[in-house]
C-alpha cells in the first residue's frame, strides 16, 4: 500500500476482519493535498455508491419483519410508481411491466442516473435545493424509463429510490432508520448523511485522478449525488469512516450478527443479497462494469466464476465500491470482511489494479484456499 502513492493515490487506509478479529490494518499517506496532515483512522470520507450496501441491508431488515416484500410492485409503497412510462425509440409509451423492489434492488428497473432530469431540476428549483428524499423521489417518477423494469441492468437512482420507500415502510426519515437499526445497534459513531462540523473537519481532502499520468490533483469536497440539504442518498449520500465501515461488514460475514451479538439480518436474508439477479441480458449489461467473474445480486456485485475473474476468493463473496475507490469484501464462508478507502474520484486504476489486488493479497497473507 505504501507504493500507492507513486501510483497517485494520496493516501489510503484498509482493514481486514477475520472471525471478528481484526487481522490486519495500514494507514499510509496524507489527507490533504500538501501532506501536512498524515491520513488517520479518524478520517472520514464520502462512501458514494458504498452507501448503497446499508440501503439494501435496510430493505432486507423490513422484508424480514414483512413490511416490505421484495417482489410488490413499487407502487404499493410509492403510489406515483404505478403509472410509468417508458422510452421506445423517440417515442414515450405506458410502461407494460410491473416496476418492483427486486428490481430496484437489482438495478434492472429501467431508471438512469440523470441527476439533471427536468423533474429533478424542478423539484429542487421550487423548493430552492430544500427538497427532502421523499419529494425528490415523487417527481423522479415523472421521468421515463429507459427500459421496460426488468429487462435490462443499468446503473442508476434505483436505491434512492429504495430510500424513500424505507421511509414509508418504516414510518421513520431515511437517516432515522438507519441510525437506529444499523449505526447505532453496531457502535458506528460516525457514520450518517449530514456532513456536521465534525466530521467535515475530519474529511480527507478530495482528489480527482489523471490516468494518463496517474497523478491525482485536489477537488471540492462537494457530493454532486446531495441533491438538497434535506436529500438522504440510499446511493451515495453516506459519510462515514473505515473503523465504523469494516464493522457493519464483521457482522455481514459473520452471519448477519456484531461481534456484540447484535443480529443486523439473518443469514438467509444475507444468501438472498448474494444471490446472482441478473439473467443473460442483463449480465451482458453488468460485464461493462469489467468486475470479471462477478454478476449483481440484491445491491451488490458477487462472485460466480472464479476462473474467469482470477480472484482467490470463495464463490458468493459479495460486496461493492464508491466513486471515489471505496472498496468493500464480505466473505462468509471464511468470516473474512475487507474494506479499503481512498478518496480519489474517476481513478479506474483503483477498480481494476488496487482492489483486487487487495483482494487476492489478503488471501495470501491468510493462507485461505479460497
Amino acid at each position: 500500500m505504501d507504493s500507492l502513492g507513486k501510483c497517485g493515490i494520496p493516501g489510503c487506509d484498509c482493514v481486514v476482519y477475520c472471525g471478528h478479529e481484526p487481522v490486519f490494518r495500514h494507514i499510509t499517506g496524507y489527507s490533504d493535498s500538501i501532506k501536512t496532515r498524515p491520513l488517520a483512522n479518524t478520517n472520514t470520507y464520502w462512501l458514494f455508491s458504498a452507501s448503497k450496501l446499508f440501503t439494501c441491508t435496510a430493505v432486507m431488515q423490513l422484508a424480514e419483519k414483512g413490511r416490505i416484500r421484495l417482489d410488490a410492485p413499487v407502487s404499493e409503497y410509492l403510489p406515483e410508481y404505478g403509472d410509468l412510462m417508458v422510452k421506445n425509440g423517440s417515442a414515450v409509451e405506458r410502461a407494460k411491466k410491473i416496476m418492483t423492489i427486486r428490481h430496484l434492488l437489482s438495478m434492472q428497473s429501467g431508471l438512469n442516473y440523470n441527476l439533471e432530469a427536468p423533474s429533478i431540476l424542478k423539484i429542487l428549483e421550487e423548493t430552492h435545493r430544500h427538497a427532502t428524499t421523499r419529494q425528490v423521489i415523487r417527481a423522479l417518477a415523472d421521468e421515463p424509463l429507459d427500459f421496460e423494469p426488468g429487462t435490462h441492468f443499468q446503473y442508476s437512482l434505483s436505491h434512492d429510490v429504495l430510500g424513500a420507500v424505507i421511509e414509508e415502510a418504516s414510518g421513520k426519515s431515511f437517516g432515522t432508520y438507519l441510525e437506529e437499526n444499523i449505526f447505532q445497534p453496531l457502535g458506528m459513531k460516525n457514520t450518517g448523511f449530514e456532513l456536521t462540523p465534525e466530521r467535515k473537519a475530519n474529511m480527507s481532502e478530495q482528489f480527482v485522478y489523471d490516468t494518463d499520468t496517474m497523478t491525482s490533483a485536489p477537488m471540492s469536497l462537494e457530493n454532486c449525488y446531495v441533491l438538497s440539504d434535506r436529500y438522504e442518498s440510499g446511493g451515495a449520500g453516506l459519510i462515514s469512516t473505515v473503523d465504523d465501515y469494516i464493522l457493519f461488514l464483521d457482522a455481514m460475514c459473520n452471519g448477519g450478527i456484531s461481534s456484540e451479538g447484535y443480529r443486523l439480518i439473518t443469514s438467509a436474508s444475507i444468501d438472498l443479497m448474494r444471490g446472482d439477479q441478473l439473467h443473460d441480458v442483463s449480465k451482458k449489461d453488468f460485464a461493462l462494469f469489467n468486475r470479471k467473474g462477478y454478476s449483481y445480486g440484491l445491491g451488490v456485485r458477487t462472485l460466480i466464476e472464479r476462473e474467469k475473474s482470477g480472484a482467490r476468493s470463495p464463490l458468493g463473496e459479495f460486496g461493492w465500491d464508491g466513486a471515489a475507490g471505496a472498496y468493500a469484501l464480505i466473505d462468509v464462508k471464511n468470516r473474512l470482511a475487507i474494506f479499503y478507502a481512498q478518496h480519489v474520484r474517476n481513478c479506474g486504476y483503483a477498480y481494476d489494479v488496487i482492489h483486487p489486488g487487495i483482494r487476492d493479497r489478503t488471501y495470501e497473507m491468510l493462507e485461505i484456499a479460497e
